[in-house]
């Protein structure tokens, strides 16, 4: 018997007729019985069975998708794979990347009352899978886009979107809008939150506004999403639908997508015309190192000895690092690489003049990143270091140059 067949299964206890889907165990049988419950039968336990039915694979055919000249805008999305073009296999109880950008579209009819929209699948991975050449291969099938497209929108897995956005940030520079969307919940999920913020990012991407976004649930109802800056986003939740938050700054925008409303909370630039410049140039060999009590300093060592050109250190409170490995922080500025510090603390920003520590670390040679997230300094030194020398890039590291500082603290 295969999966999806219709059988009749006879034991000790009596005949249970049902449909047979996968089961996580190989000596079990499992039937969905007609009542919908399921139903596990150790295979030593089964006298004889028949089957009623046998399982034929339903066939699909999607209708063409259509483009309504009385629109505006085209609005292209690229899927890269992610929650919000996942569904669940039921093989084995887990979400995959399946759906294309198509599908999408196909999931979402709504989306062609607002847009004329292209889809394209570019990638189709979980996020946990992304690596820097992969940020490269999406900015230039941004610039590909953006010669047909007057916004884009990016579907992405939520675990490492915000580092996704901070490296498109510095490498895409446009008059605009570039908006990565995910969801906390699959789309074949009643709960998902996936449908909300694909409309909410289409009617952000056909603002004439420039620059990279995130678009996510403001809340974990189903009423608005938020627009975030790329480089001031962060997953502060590991599933709720609200889980993106502004770090160290306001969102954008309140988006209403059922009343196809976007409330700005400050003046955005806003531009006529379209232009784009890609810079893909990334040094890959940077490294972002946590400190936490009883840390072995040697771990620096291996990535300065391995030709390492950055470190970024997520240090504590203000910008902090235990003693015993200053000889090891020294090693690696002494050896020409670039170290910098950020804070683990969500908020706040980088003080090392406040305790003799910070004082100690600056004359090491350790620079403060000001209020930047961990990840985005991380990108950041990446950018820099593929495109500049390391005095010039020192010089950098603390200039705003995509919206990642803000030298006020806002409360």
């Amino acid at each position: 018997m295969d999966v999806g067949d219709l059988v009749k299964i006879r034991t000790d206890k009596g005949e249970f007729i049902g449909v047979v889907i996968p089961s996580y165990e190989d000596d079990v049988i499992t039937l969905k019985l007609k009542n919908g419950y399921n139903i596990g039968i150790l295979k030593e336990n089964i006298k004889d069975y028949e089957i009623l039915e046998k399982y034929k694979k339903p066939k699909y055919k999607f209708p063409p998708i259509k483009k309504d000249e009385q629109l505006d805008k085209t609005i292209s999305i690229l899927s890269t794979g992610g929650t919000v073009a996942s569904k669940v296999d039921y093989k084995t109880g887990a979400v995959h990347p399946s759906f294309t950008a198509d599908d999408l579209i196909r999931a979402v009819p709504e989306l062609l009352d607002i847009a004329n929209i292209e889809g394209k699948a570019i990638l189709n991975i979980l996020s946990e899978n992304m690596k820097p050449e992969y940020w490269i291969k999406i900015a230039k099938e941004i610039e590909k886009e953006s010669k047909k497209a007057d916004g884009i929108v990016i579907a992405h897995g939520t675990d490492t979107m915000s580092y996704t956005a901070a490296a498109l940030s510095f490498m895409v520079k446009s008059t605009f809008p570039i908006v990565l969307v995910g969801a906390q919940r699959s789309s074949d999920r009643p709960s998902s939150d996936a449908y909300l913020n694909l409309i909410s990012s289409v009617l952000a991407a056909r603002e004439n506004i420039g620059g990279v976004y995130v678009v996510m649930h403001s809340t974990i109802n189903d009423t608005s999403c938020y627009l975030h800056r790329g480089v001031k986003v962060r997953k502060c939740h590991t599933s709720r639908r609200d889980a993106f938050q502004s770090i160290n700054a306001k969102p954008v925008a309140e988006i209403f997508p059922l009343e196809k409303r976007i409330k700005f909370f400050y003046d955005v630039e806003r531009y006529d015309d379209k232009k784009i410049e890609v810079n893909t140039n990334l040094e890959e060999k940077v490294a972002l190192i946590k400190i936490y009590p009883g840390m072995d300093g040697e771990i620096i060592n291996f990535y300065v000895d391995r030709g390492y050109k950055g470190i970024v250190l997520e240090g504590t409170g203000l910008g902090h690092a235990p003693e015993y490995i200053f000889d090891n922080i020294k090693y690696a500025v002494d050896n020409d690489v670039l170290v910098v510090m950020t804070s683990q603390c969500i908020n706040g920003r980088i003080n090392m003049n406040v305790y003799s520590n910070g004082r100690e670390l600056q004359k090491l040679g350790v620079i403060g990143c000001e209020d930047m997230i961990p990840e985005v300094a991380y990108v950041k030194l990446m950018y820099l270091l593929g495109n500049y020398n390391l005095e010039e890039a020192k010089k950098l590291i603390n200039k705003n140059l995509v919206g990642e500082i803000e030298y006020r603290s806002i409360y």
